[in-house]
């Protein structure tokens, strides 16, 4: 099973996330699968498409990065850096299952061992194989304590299990290793905070965020969603050009719903059944869920004279 969204209705910006995965086996899997004899020219070509890919895939052109990678299966090159490459290309595809094979492939190779690892373990964590994306995770950071991503998915598997202290000093370690990017992580320590309900610490983190990455959809939606749970419902659902603004409406009428301001988050989700001028499935969820909180908090407690041993 993958692992559920962070956020109301929200996908989390991770670390590794876009594009479309295809639907069969990796079209690069079987290149790396056998030892192959390696001259010096064709080591020093692996060498070359390695970078080319690394920096397609750091700039998120995952199509160049796929075509590099086309460009050393038609010249017979191969190298423990171009598989785990592989993996990389997958898993910003959300190819999960195969971004692990191929990690895996290499997770042995000294050289690659650190980096292999970490892709494993966000690639376990995605799938929803909690325990073990933990402990690959783990083993990634004791490998090379710079390896930012990886410190980022521990912090999001120690708030899956509530341990607040640790998932704030994975952040911490991430946000200090080279080259991280730290308006992910603010985001991510920020939802943690959203978590704790430490609203004001929350919005902070995703206004610092936004302030290092503008075009970080995921922050400002975030963003929305901690001012929604303070009661500032007009400011959450104020939208700019480019907003959906049906969405901004449901993100925040579900907010106001949690809250417990089932009035004013049944006015929301009305306007943003209004505003997508079409049927929409999620919000019209949502207000029925709404008004059945409200009818649950309207019930009287149960008072039993029974003790709990």
């Amino acid at each position: 099973m993958r692992r559920s969204t962070r956020g109301l209705a929200v996908p989390l910006i991770a670390a590794t996330a876009l594009g479309a995965a295809p639907c069969l086996a990796s079209p690069f899997g079987h290149l790396f699968a056998k030892p192959h004899p390696v001259s010096e020219a064709s080591s020093d070509n692996a060498q070359v498409l390695a970078e080319q890919v690394r920096q397609a895939l750091d700039e998120r052109r995952l199509v160049d990065a796929a075509d590099f990678l086309e460009k050393a299966k038609a010249e017979n090159v191969h190298s423990p850096a171009l598989t785990a490459l592989t993996g990389e290309l997958f898993l910003a595809r959300e190819n999960f299952e195969t971004a692990l094979s191929q990690f895996r492939l290499v997770d042995q190779v000294p050289a690659e061992r650190a980096r292999a690892l970490q892709g494993e373990g966000i690639a376990l964590s995605m799938l929803g194989r909690s325990d073990d994306a933990l402990a690959t995770l783990k083993q990634a950071t004791a490998a090379d304590k710079t390896l930012w991503r990886a410190w980022n998915g521990l912090g999001r598997e120690y708030d899956m299990r509530r341990d607040w202290k640790k998932s704030e000093a994975a952040y911490a370690e991430a946000m200090a290793a080279p080259g991280a990017n730290i308006a992910v992580v603010l985001n991510n320590r920020g939802y943690s905070h959203l978590l704790q309900k430490q609203n004001d610490l929350a919005a902070a983190d995703f206004v610092a965020a936004l302030d290092k990455d503008p075009g970080l959809t995921a922050a400002r939606t975030n963003l929305r969603i901690t001012m929604a749970m303070q009661g500032h419902y007009d400011r959450a659902a104020v939208t700019g050009a480019g907003d959906d603004r049906a969405a901004v409406l449901n993100n925040v009428g579900l907010a106001a719903a949690i809250r417990g301001d089932y009035v004013e988050a049944g006015k929301l989700l009305n306007q943003a059944i209004e505003a997508k001028g079409k049927y929409y499935e999620r919000a019209v969820d949502n207000l029925q869920l709404t008004k059945e909180l409200q009818v649950r908090a309207q019930e009287p407690a149960i008072v039993s004279d029974a003790t709990t041993p």
